[in-house]
């Protein structure tokens, strides 16, 4: 008895340890992308009324079945504040109207062209890469054929160029379909769950994910790297990666906006969460040495360290977390505890859904849903994850998937 008892006293108090850790864990990670959040913010604001040169621009857009939204992603670009662009629309082989729809605009606009090009289906890497070697420009903008673009976007997001070192710069992605609770916890997470951690990557020029909506490149970089790569199922996140351990700077606008299509249905979600985790996994298995090694550039280890946490680690942890307090609490007589341990947490996400919301000037509206996000909605977001990363590792095989798409954009 005595010996039972000496083990689930061990059990405890390393129950207590774990929770205590994810605590402090939690707790300076919301300090740390707050606090370098809002340095990138203050910085990015005092160039917002800068001008400069405003030299042509090629944007790619890679379009597969997406008649629904093909002409509101098409008239977005043609509304953009900039004196000179070509757009290069890539169909992949659709087999609906995409194309069709797409060369109902081609033409002159000023000095502005469209253009349409088709080509067999080799996926949207395939697709990008061939816009590339078709623009004519020094910069490239690259974005979905599902997402809308802020008339502002080129403007803004092109006046980091003035840095030499900058090779790309990420632009700032939100929800455009909030229609449900599944696309408005969607539009809280694009915020305080990924934007946030992209404005704190962004003051230190190392952003670890160039969004698939809303990317623009220095031709050179994306020559020197290769372009995008067809071996993973976040393209985005691996060029990004390339581009980072190539040498060059990755900036983070957070004017340069892209309204994106969510999905509705939490199936999809799942499907969508884990082809990215997935994606993103492999083209952190493709950067080995440069985790092995920090030695080889400290800033862009600690970028590729923070991906691996966010992907893997923070997901474990959260779940493993509340899992064991909740354990905790019931097994020492504490079942309030659960409840102070929800109210203590939801206020932790609620503070940062505020200051997300108010530093993006967004709709308030979001914020009531904080309440639902750790939860119920990360919480099945990170067994996905873990789901995602047990099969990465064993090595199952996975097909591309696409979305379908309500045309809300």
């Amino acid at each position: 008895m005595n010996v039972l008892a000496d083990g689930d006293s061990l059990v405890l108090q390393i129950g207590v340890a774990f929770v205590l850790t994810f605590l402090v864990v939690l707790i300076l990670r919301y300090v740390l992308l707050l606090w370098l959040g809002f340095l990138h913010h203050i910085e990015n604001r005092g160039i917002a009324h800068e001008s400069g040169p405003e030299p042509p621009v090629s944007i790619v857009v890679p379009v597969y079945n997406e008649e629904t939204v093909v002409i509101s992603a098409l008239r977005s670009l043609l509304a953009l504040h900039y004196p000179s662009i070509e757009i290069i629309v890539v169909d992949d082989g659709s087999t609906d109207r995409t194309v069709e729809r797409a060369e109902s605009l081609e033409g002159r606009y000023g000095n502005s062209t469209l253009r349409v090009v088709s080509k067999r289906n080799g996926g949207k890497a395939s697709a990008l890469n061939t816009g590339i070697v078709l623009a004519r420009h020094d910069f490239v903008l690259c974005m979905d054929g599902d997402s809308r673009l802020d008339p502002d976007t080129l403007r803004t997001a092109m006046r980091h160029f003035a840095d030499p070192r900058v090779g790309a710069v990420a632009g700032n992605v939100k929800v455009v379909n909030r229609d449900n609770v599944w696309t408005r916890l969607q539009a809280l997470e694009y915020l305080e769950g990924l934007n946030m951690a992209r404005r704190a990557q962004g003051l230190l020029r190392v952003v670890n994910i160039i969004p698939g909506p809303i990317g623009v490149f220095r031709r050179d970089a994306l020559r020197q790297v290769g372009g995008y790569d067809t071996d993973t199922f976040a393209e985005d996140a691996d060029l990004t990666l390339k581009i980072l351990t190539a040498g060059w700077h990755v900036a983070y606008e957070e004017r340069a906006i892209a309204y994106t299509e969510a999905p509705e249905q939490f199936v999809d979600l799942v499907k969508q969460r884990y082809r990215w985790t997935r994606g993103i996994l492999q083209a952190l298995r493709k950067r080995r040495a440069w985790l092995m090694s920090p030695w080889r550039g400290g800033i862009i280890w600690l970028s590729l360290v923070a991906m691996m946490f966010e992907a893997v680690l923070w997901p474990v942890m959260n779940i493993v977390g509340n899992l064991l307090f909740s354990l905790v609490a019931l097994s020492v007589g504490a079942a309030s505890g659960v409840v102070y341990w929800w109210v203590l947490l939801t206020m932790l996400d609620v503070a940062a859904a505020l200051y997300a919301v108010g530093i993006e000037g967004e709709e308030l509206q979001l914020v009531p849903y904080a309440v639902l996000y750790r939860f119920f909605f990360i919480s099945m977001i990170d067994v996905a994850k873990l789901f995602a990363t047990a099969e990465e590792v064993a090595r199952v095989n996975m097909t591309w998937g696409k979305l379908e798409r309500a045309g809300r954009i």
